[in-house]
This record gives C-alpha cells, sequence and structure tokens, in this order.
C-alpha cells in the first residue's frame, strides 16, 4: 500500500502531558486526518522487481557493489556477486528443486526458495558446500513458531545461531576461544546470510520495514563444543531441542542483548551459582513480560557457559538440569519488583501476580504467599534456560543473552546432507 494516508502525532504519546498530547492532536495530526480524508493521493506505484532468474546488471566488482547497495539489496559491505555459476555451485549441494518454495516469509511474503537461497549465500560470502545448514535455517526462519514478522520491532533484537553435530569440525567452525567473534569463513559468512536474507526476501529495510530503535548487525553462528557435552556427559542443546545426539541441527532465537559475565570464581557449583543467577537476572526487565504479560511463559534466556565451568560444575555431579533448577532457584527478584515492572513500567495498569494467578494464568509458584518480598522466578520452569557449552578452553567466563520470548521464540531445524554428500566433499562427483 505505497500511498496509504497517515496522519501522525507528533513526537510519542507516552512522553506527553495530557495538554501537550492534546494540542498536537488537535492543532496538527486533526488537520492531517481531514486532508487524508478529502484530498486523494497520487496514483499508487511500486517499482517491479525483478524476476528470480534475471540479469541485472553487467559490469565490474565496483559497478556491481554499486548496483547492490543503491537498491539496498546489500548489508553495506561488498558482496560476492551472484552470478549463475556460483549459484549453481551452490544448488550442487542439495537434493530439493531450485524453485522448491520452503514457506513464505514475513513482512513482504515473498517466496523462500531453494534458488533464492543460493544467491544470498553466495553475496554472502559462504562457500557451497555451506548449502544445507543454509536451507536448514531458511526451514526455521518460515515456521509461525519463530516469529520472523517480529524482527523489525521497536527493540531490534537479532538472531543468533547456534549449531550441533559433526558439521562443526567438518566445515571448520570455531568452537572455542573466540566463539561470538568474525573471522572464522563459515561461522561469519554463515551469519551474514541470515541477515542478508532477511533484508532480500523477508523484506527488513532501515527506515522501512525495520523499525527497529538502535538495531544491531548480525551476529556470527555460534557452535557447542560437543567434544566437552559428551566428555562432562551432558546433553547438547540439539539434543534438548528434540533431535537425537550426533545430530547436524541448527537453533535459532531472537535476543535483545546480552553480557559477559567475567571470572566466575569457585571450585564447587554452590559457590559459581549466586554470581551467575545474579547475572541472570540483571539482564532483565522489560522482558520480563514474556513471562507473566501476553504471551506468558514464552521466556527462554540463554547461558553460554566457557568449557572449564561446565566441567566444574559437572565435577560436582551436577547434570545439566541440576544446573537449570539451581538457576530456576536462584535467579528470582521480589514479587513487589516483578509487579512493578510490568505495572509502572510496562504499562499493565492494575497487573498483580494474585489477580493472574486467580485466573490460571501462572504457575502457583508465582503466587505462594500474599508477602511482597517474596522471591519469584523470571521464567515458569528451570527448563525454559537454554545452555550452551561453548567458548575459551582456559576462561572462567559465561555470556548471559536477554530473550525476547515469542517474538522469536528458539526455533531449530536438522541439517540434511544431499545424498552424494560425501562424494562432493572428496571431490569425486562428476
Amino acid at each position: 500500500m505505497p500511498n496509504l494516508p497517515v496522519a501522525m502525532v507528533p513526537g510519542h504519546t507516552a512522553v506527553q502531558s495530557r495538554q501537550t498530547l492534546r494540542k498536537n492532536i488537535l492543532e496538527v495530526t486533526l488537520d492531517r486526518v481531514i486532508h487524508n480524508l478529502l484530498v486523494p493521493d497520487g496514483e499508487a506505484s511500486m517499482e517491479a522487481e525483478h524476476g528470480a532468474r534475471d540479469i541485472v546488471l553487467r559490469g565490474s566488482l565496483d559497478e556491481i557493489d554499486e548496483y547492490f547497495i543503491r537498491h539496498e539489496y546489500s548489508d553495506g559491505l561488498p558482496i560476492r556477486p551472484p552470478t549463475l555459476e556460483r549459484i549453481n555451485e551452490f544448488l550442487a549441494y542439495t537434493d530439493r528443486a531450485a524453485d522448491e518454495v520452503l514457506g513464505i516469509v514475513l513482512p513482504d511474503s515473498r517466496a523462500a526458495t531453494i534458488w533464492s537461497i543460493a544467491v544470498n549465500g553466495v553475496m554472502a560470502g559462504c562457500r557451497p558446500e555451506y548449502m544445507p545448514v543454509l536451507v536448514a535455517l531458511i526451514e526455521a526462519m518460515v515456521d509461525p513458531y519463530y516469529g520472523i514478522e517480529h524482527s523489525g520491532s521497536t527493540p531490534g533484537a537479532e538472531t543468533l545461531i547456534t549449531i550441533n553435530g559433526p558439521l562443526i569440525k567438518e566445515l571448520d567452525f570455531n568452537y572455542t576461544q573466540g566463539a561470538m567473534r568474525d573471522g572464522f569463513q563459515p561461522n561469519t559468512s554463515i551469519g551474514r546470510f541470515w541477515r542478508l536474507y532477511m533484508r532480500n526476501i523477508a523484506g527488513f529495510l532501515p527506515h522501512k520495514n525495520d523499525k527497529a530503535t538502535y538495531g544491531g548487525t548480525w551476529r556470527v553462528v555460534v557452535a557447542e563444543n560437543e567434544d566437552v557435552v559428551r566428555k562432562i556427559g551432558w546433553e547438547t542443546n540439539a539434543v534438548e531441542m528434540g533431535f537425537r545426539d550426533g545430530t547436524n541441527a541448527v537453533t535459532i532465537a531472537r535476543y535483545t542483548g546480552g553480557n559477559h559475565i567475567g571470572s566466575v570464581t569457585g571450585s564447587r557449583p554452590e559457590e559459581m551459582m549466586p554470581y551467575l543467577a545474579d547475572a541472570m537476572v540483571r539482564q532483565y526487565n522489560w522482558q520480563l513480560l514474556f513471562t507473566v504479560g501476553e504471551s506468558a511463559g514464552s521466556l527462554r534466556p540463554l547461558v553460554f557457559l566457557s568449557p572449564i565451568l561446565a566441567e566444574t560444575i559437572a565435577a560436582a555431579g551436577w547434570t545439566k538440569k541440576d544446573f537449570k533448577c539451581a538457576l530456576f532457584e536462584q535467579a528470582r527478584i521480589p514479587a513487589w519488583e516483578f509487579e512493578r515492572v510490568l505495572r509502572d513500567w510496562n504499562q499493565k495498569a492494575g497487573w498483580d501476580f494474585t489477580t493472574s494467578a486467580k485466573m490460571g494464568r501462572l504457575p502457583k509458584v508465582f503466587n505462594e504467599s500474599d508477602d511482597p518480598n517474596r522471591l519469584v522466578p523470571i521464567v515458569w520452569e528451570a527448563d525454559d534456560f537454554m545452555i550452551v557449552v561453548t567458548g575459551d578452553l582456559g576462561r572462567n567466563s559465561a555470556y548471559v543473552f536477554a530473550h525476547q520470548g515469542n517474538l522469536g521464540y528458539p526455533t531449530a531445524r536438522e541439517i540434511r546432507l544431499p545424498g552424494n554428500w560425501a562424494a562432493l566433499r572428496s571431490g569425486t562427483q562428476n
């Protein structure tokens, strides 16, 4: 609807006095409403999009980069030209038909095709053998459970991709020191692919469908250290997402931010937990509405544990479930503060635990007494916490992410390799 008339209220209504708001509406907005009703806008027009296989430009690398930036196909960095030859190299690494539609991607309602995945994979600087990973990611993206349409909302939350399985080593993902740092081709280019696909297919463009207040850039793919996970007898993230151990899988979720938790000291988990639990609580404020608000029970905090922390916790006989239960018991805040966050700071007038619990909207743990100082958890149950072991082998650090609830709910897909994968990787494929 390119010529949809809009009557704006100057500024933001939440930071205006009643007098200022009334003045703005009567002296500015109302006139525009009347104008929009009485004066027709110009004829609607939208620039036709190129066909999937159209050759849009022939030229030098500089000319191609300039064209892609000018037409908003690029993230502002140089791209690798998606020539037919390179696209076909990517298509060779999947058994899926090039025109197969995996789903419709909001908000622009374009078809997510195998072809478009290959095109954006080339542009992002991926290698052809990453194609099965890219396909799995877009299968997760189009799942309504994930909620890709919320990617351009006010908080500007960014997607984090985690990967599990033998492909971590086969494709040379970094899963030790600097696990969240760019500089490793699979981690970096696949992370960039995600954001390019959101731009070019979903349609999230800054100042248009992407309305993030601040936003951020793409995140590199984080690979779990499965060697350490198996050594300590814990489950991988992929197993907890419903896959068999050893399955190649990707998990996506959207986070508003995070924080590095340095120097977690203690020779036993009981000594570490107060620091880790406090760090967890400090990441959450308005996001608590995903625990008890409109999308109650959808908050899924994520913790990265460095291998040395995970090993120390497991050495005391703690399972991953034990660690989650300890977080559930200790990562708590006073009930009055939780209520204030929703009622006073998130404008949920009259909201309280007692009423919501009586209506059956909350687990009993949130309303075990009427003591306003009682401590309540930030999630519904211990399994809502997500734990991934990754990072520097010699550092006692953790990283806590603030989740965006159902506006980017954790969603996973298996990475399915083509039938001729071994031949392709060995170079014996004709």
